[in-house]
């Protein structure tokens, strides 16, 4: 897929915003709910899948019930940012499975990652043994949620 935005019009933004509320929706269904015919909701789906707009589908899971309901945000400073350590960085984060989100930061650190175990002790674990290990580390700042008000994903594309 290129870097150029994807031009959607009422009916693709519609598919968009109902699949991202309801992933398992039949084609027919999702036509009904949008005003076209199965044929061409079927052909705009298969172009929005093609071109990136939807990057697939998955369960939504509730941790809380899984029993991971520690969280914590660890703001990460680096001592290198070149290139070469941002990437160096970025690919050993994505092979730790407790960091849900990493983010690239514009301000006093230089990432903001989301940290989710089932308690203070397995999180102190995954700090010791991996977050502190990772590549160019200087410092870490650790800030526990006591509770998720908002937490969800782009529901809405209008």
């Amino acid at each position: 897929m290129s870097n150029d935005l994807l031009s959607l019009d009422r009916f693709d933004q519609a598919i968009l915003t109902t699949l991202a509320a309801e992933g398992r929706l039949s084609v027919t269904e999702l036509a009904r709910r949008i005003g076209l015919s199965k044929s061409p909701t079927q052909a705009r789906l298969k172009r929005l899948e093609a071109s990136g707009a939807i990057l697939g589908y998955r369960a939504i899971l509730d941790p809380i019930q899984l029993g991971l309901d520690h969280v914590a945000f660890v703001e990460v400073r680096l001592r290198d940012t070149s290139e070469a350590a941002l990437a160096a960085f970025n690919e050993q984060v994505a092979l730790i499975p407790e960091i849900e989100q990493a983010h690239l930061i514009a301000g006093n650190f230089d990432y903001l990652l989301k940290v989710r175990t089932s308690d203070m002790r397995a999180y102190r674990r995954v700090l010791a043994d991996q977050i502190s290990k990772l590549p160019h580390i200087a410092s870490t700042s650790t800030y526990v949620a006591m509770e998720a008000v908002k937490e969800v994903g782009l529901a809405d594309v209008t």
